[in-house]
């Protein structure tokens, strides 16, 4: 599903409801807790994407494992900033990995093939009578 699609809020709070399996009174519940937000149209209705559907889901699961709401909330909370974090270390990864990459491009081009390399006059001979 495209972002654009998951994002796009067309679920009135009924239909919303009946498919998250709740009433539309536990998602006005949810909403005054902070655990779901959705859009509002400009005559101030509900409206839920495919997104809020997935928390309303994450919401169900979690207070039928035992968690009151303001323990989903903090666990939201919680799986939000991991995800963020976790989207932070791989883009320092890849910056990281970029670097190297250059870093290890400069060293080729600063490599000299060892019958091109420069010897002082003197230390030439040295060199040469030091490998018989």
């Amino acid at each position: 599903m495209s972002p654009i699609r998951r994002t796009k809020a067309v679920y009135v709070i009924s239909v919303a409801a009946e498919l998250a399996g709740v009433h539309p009174q536990t998602l006005r519940i949810y909403e005054r807790k902070g655990l779901v937000e959705p859009a509002r149209t400009p005559g101030g209705s509900r409206r839920y994407s495919e997104d809020d559907l997935a928390v309303l889901h994450r919401i169900q699961e979690l207070t039928e494992d035992g968690l009151n709401l303001a323990g989903v909330k903090r666990v939201l909370e919680l799986e939000a900033q991991l995800a963020r974090l976790r989207s932070e270390l791989a883009e320092a990864q890849a910056t990281a990995q970029d670097a190297i990459e250059r870093t290890h491009r400069q060293y080729r081009r600063d490599l000299v093939p060892l019958n091109q390399q420069v010897a002082v006059y003197g230390e030439a001979t040295r060199i040469f009578e030091g490998d018989r």
